[in-house]
């Protein structure tokens, strides 16, 4: 699998388990939330342990900036909200500075 797309799977999984909980406490649905919720959850951090980067740090900080994309996009497809201008501008600023941390120059 390809950086983007694991990045995109981990960021999904954790926006749905994030979102359970907050279903449940926020909106009043059912504890059985937390169950897919939790599982989405341990989905997350299986997805970004698969990241090919050297040091864990480094790809968790580079997955930031997909996290804030993905989860504008939770914001229009879940719960019916548009990004405007500023959360756009943001997001692609937060996007480029994932690409500079993972991919980078360094000195060997």
């Amino acid at each position: 699998m390809t950086t983007l797309a694991l990045y995109l799977g981990a960021a999904l999984a954790e926006i749905a388990g994030c979102f359970a909980f907050w279903a449940w406490l926020r909106l009043g649905k059912s504890v059985l939330w937390l169950v897919p919720g939790a599982l989405a959850l341990a989905v997350f951090a299986f997805l970004l342990t698969r990241v090919e980067a050297d040091f864990a740090g480094r790809a968790f900080a580079a997955y930031g900036g997909v996290y804030i994309v993905s989860s504008l996009g939770w914001l229009w497809a879940v719960e019916g909200v548009r990004a405007d201008r500023w959360d756009l501008v943001g997001a692609s600023l937060c996007l480029l500075g994932a690409a500079i941390i993972l991919w980078g120059p360094r000195a060997a």
